[in-house]
């Protein structure tokens, strides 16, 4: 095992068991949200998985913090085109479920969405995003805005975008590896399981030394290599599959290639020099 340090996933799935390891995930929660987070516990894990290998490509647990908010936290190792409305699903789910019928919708919790994502999802430079609900006037070009009797009612609530979801994508892999601020390192964690002596973001400090591959107890620690062994096979199906779909994007370009020359009436000799393909191969198109 190259890391002395267990991968964020697995760690979080399995080790969130006391407050002591909460304070890690209160640590990361706190760098990213730019406010104080504490766990209050909790709600859920993937006791609902139905396949064996869900387990394996995310994580997907729900916290409820000190003020009463939730917090999904996903990650994702395979690619999904659509896993844009999977995260507006799971934050509608959060908020039609912790809703009780009959209860007044200024009861409805903030919800946070953060998704820490190990393939190149949407189409953008940088690796952290942020997504907020804004109401902007199409014709003042205004930001719509709370009245003053809205703020005295809803405590704590300032703006729309206080009430509404949001979203945060962490895009794993296109992160540089260069740690800028303390939110970079976690970032660098997430990619390469590994926390360097001298960082110093909260909660790292309790990582280091509660989250060590030589902590987990046997059994644990077979189920962990289990979890690493998993994914690199993953990793090697996905890079098999690009290979040979290239490969056939590439043959299938010659095969274009050799039926226009062989319309055009040139020598099969020809076209087996210039696409590489066989005479058995022309004389089949």
């Amino acid at each position: 095992m190259s890391n002395n340090y267990i991968r964020f996933d697995w760690a979080i799935k399995r080790l969130l068991r006391n407050k002591a390891d909460f304070t890690v995930l209160e640590g990361f929660l706190t760098e990213l949200l730019k406010e104080s987070i504490t766990i209050e516990n909790i709600l859920e894990s993937e006791g609902n998985q139905t396949l064996e290998t869900d387990k394996y490509n995310r994580v997907d647990i729900l916290v409820k913090n000190a003020k009463g908010e939730f917090v999904i936290i996903e990650i994702q190792n395979q690619k999904e085109y659509d896993y844009f409305q999977r995260m507006l699903y799971g934050t509608s789910k959060v908020i039609t479920e912790y809703l009780h019928l009959g209860e007044r919708y200024k009861e409805v919790k903030k919800v946070y969405s953060i998704n820490i994502v190990y393939f190149d999802l949407g189409q953008g430079e940088d690796y952290v995003y942020l997504g907020k609900t804004d109401f902007k006037g199409l014709h003042q070009n205004d930001l719509l805005t709370l009245s003053p009797k809205q703020q005295e009612l809803l405590k704590g609530i300032k703006e729309p975008a206080d009430i509404f979801p949001e979203y945060y994508v962490i895009k794993v892999n296109q992160f540089d590896n260069v740690a800028k601020d303390t939110l970079d390192q976690w970032v660098y964690y997430l990619k390469n399981d590994e926390i360097r002596e001298e960082f110093t973001a909260k909660g790292m400090s309790e990582a280091r030394e509660l989250w060590r591959v030589d902590r987990l107890s046997p059994e644990d620690r077979k189920s962990y290599i289990k979890h690493l062994e998993y994914l690199s096979d993953q990793a090697s199906l996905e890079w098999t599959m690009k290979v040979d779909a290239e490969d056939k994007v590439r043959k299938d370009e010659k095969h274009q290639i050799a039926k226009s020359l062989k319309s055009n009436g040139v020598d099969v000799e020809v076209i087996m020099k210039s696409t590489g393909l066989s005479r058995e191969e022309i004389e089949q198109l």
